[in-house]
């Protein structure tokens, strides 16, 4: 049972999760990771949480929250839109858990001071008008599909400062960009561990699925014969086979997908970490783990880790799509200082920080939104 707060400065907090998979699945990528982080960091700031997500959802490194409780609903997962192209309409399955949640969400709301949207679909932005609380909006991509855009766009239109991006590139693929509110990310820092000592192998992290470009960090350790350790779910099975097929001799090792106390463990014995969107990506969750442990970050200068990694300083931006630029940039790895990335991390990418930002910016909704009715 969720009980009302008895402190008039303690908000009522209903987050609602991403409907492509359940929380601790590895399914919603970044989102699953985006959500408990703001899920802490708001819950120490004493705010009371509750999360509704698919069923089957854990919420790994949060049961000992008291403040934060999880709802799990039945129904079909959503597609995912990655690979959609600019036309592709609104999508929603028979039995859609994306339906049901924003079911349960309209039922409970005047328990809530305001909901947050995780999601990167249509329906939660169309309901926004519908729901007597004010829904707050963190969009976790870029421009991908029409039917998206014009549905932020009218959101932002009829509820001016409610949409949140994590990276100014992120927020330029957008016409209205400029309108959204720029809030980076954090992390929980004492998770991760500093390993001065690295072992002979480097790491790829993330869903496993064409946009993600794993194919051109396969293709360059194979050039350099360095073991690639691959963390991540298997989202498309397909294009992970493929990629076996088409490189049977490349080092490569899975290792399937880790809670963070595991993958921590295990990134920070790797000489760096190789990212290869092939899209924007909109921030980029794991350059950040990678340099909390001392890793240095190899990416393609494309989307948000073009702003997380600093040249020279945390890692190496490469050419986007160029493979001899990612071996070339491997190579000079240990011309890194793995304290420098540390250092960094704690400077920019704090938990306290983060939910600093995040509590502002509801604050400000709340602000509007009591303006509005009266």
């Amino acid at each position: 049972m969720f009980f009302p707060s008895p402190n008039p400065s303690t908000l009522r907090l209903l987050l609602m999760s991403t409907p492509v998979g359940p929380l601790g699945s590895g399914l919603g990528g970044g989102v699953e990771l985006t959500l408990k982080n703001i899920a802490q960091a708001l819950s120490q700031r004493g705010h009371q949480i509750q999360i509704v997500a698919p069923q089957g959802s854990i919420l790994n490194d949060l049961s000992d929250l008291p403040l934060i409780e999880l709802i799990e609903i039945d129904g079909t997962l959503q597609p995912t839109a990655q690979n959609h192209d600019r036309q592709t309409p609104a999508l929603i399955p028979e039995h859609a858990v994306l339906g049901e949640m924003w079911n349960y969400a309209r039922h409970v709301q005047t328990e809530f001071d305001m909901l947050i949207n995780f999601a990167y679909d249509w329906l939660p932005f169309y309901l926004s008008s519908w729901f007597e609380r004010p829904v707050a909006h963190l969009v976790s991509m870029g421009s991908l599909t029409d039917v998206m855009d014009g549905a932020i766009a009218k959101t932002l239109d009829a509820f001016p400062g409610t949409i949140g991006v994590h990276s100014r590139v992120q927020a330029e693929t957008f016409a209205f960009g400029d309108r959204c509110r720029c809030l980076g990310n954090g992390f929980d820092l004492s998770q991760y561990q500093f390993q001065s000592n690295p072992d002979p192998i480097v790491a790829w992290v993330g869903r496993i699925a064409p946009e993600k470009g794993l194919e051109d960090a396969v293709a360059a350790v194979k050039q350099l014969d360095t073991p690639l350790h691959i963390f991540g779910a298997i989202s498309d099975a397909a294009y992970w086979q493929d990629i076996q097929d088409r490189y049977p001799d490349a080092p490569i090792h899975y290792r399937g997908f880790l809670s963070t106390d595991e993958l921590q463990a295990e990134l920070g014995r790797c000489r760096g970490m190789i990212m290869t969107p092939k899209w924007v990506e909109a921030f980029g969750n794991v350059a950040i783990e990678a340099i909390a442990c001392g890793v240095p970050v190899v990416a393609y200068g494309r989307g948000g880790p073009a702003e997380i990694v600093e040249h020279g300083v945390t890692g190496w931006l490469v050419e986007p799509d160029s493979v001899s630029g990612l071996a070339e940039a491997i190579a000079r790895l240990d011309e890194i200082d793995r304290h420098a990335c540390r250092h960094h991390a704690e400077q920019h990418y704090s938990l306290e920080a983060m939910g600093e930002r995040v509590e502002a910016w509801l604050n400000d909704i709340l602000t509007q939104h009591q303006l509005r009715i009266r």
